[in-house]
């Protein structure tokens, strides 16, 4: 298997070029968000207001990390369950998100909205947050700053490490995976 360098933001002839599978390195900068900032994204959305950042182009990463220790932009950074933001996720990627990374499956109405948008759905290895940290250089909140750890918040990342699961034309590595395995 060969580890791929992806630059972000993620562009269309990026997203359309990974496969599921594909193990990948990331660097450049993605934006954060949990359940209750999803929450407030769909609500600006349902009422025609503009969203407090642009997500154009951009890769959401599940998670709420831990404070930083000195030295280090964020303390343990792993990925959230990501079947949470599923509701939320078609309208998100119909308003021009490129990608999410977490973990776990996504629910069918989520992989159309990947198809549809030629996106990218990458899984983070859960447990490992502390090491993930290690990859997150910087980090800067945008909005939603009541959210705590939870509020939308800018990384820049080099080499942060991920598979992708789902890829732009649907393919799913945990279905191609398990299936490989059934009788």
């Amino acid at each position: 298997m060969i580890d791929i360098k992806v630059n972000l933001p993620l562009d269309e002839k990026t997203a359309i070029s990974l496969k599921a599978g594909d193990s990948v390195y990331l660097s450049g900068s993605l934006i954060t968000a949990r359940d209750a900032a999803h929450e407030r994204l769909s609500l600006c959305l349902q009422n025609n207001e503009p969203l407090p950042v642009n997500i154009v182009g951009e890769v959401i990463y599940y998670v709420g990390p831990a404070p930083a220790k000195p030295g280090f932009a964020v303390g343990s950074a792993g990925p959230t369950s990501s079947y949470r933001m599923d509701k939320f996720t078609p309208a998100l990627l119909d308003h021009g998100l490129k990608g999410m990374i977490g973990k776990g499956d996504r629910s069918h109405e989520v992989i159309q909205a990947i198809i549809r948008n030629k996106a990218v759905y990458f899984a983070a290895i859960g447990g490992l947050g502390a090491t993930i940290s290690k990859s997150i250089i910087k980090s800067e909140t945008l909005a939603y700053e009541d959210l705590g750890t939870e509020a939308i918040q800018r990384f820049w990342i080099k080499d942060f490490p991920a598979i992708v699961v789902i890829d732009a034309y649907g393919n799913d590595l945990y279905t191609i995976e398990q299936a490989k395995y059934r009788k």
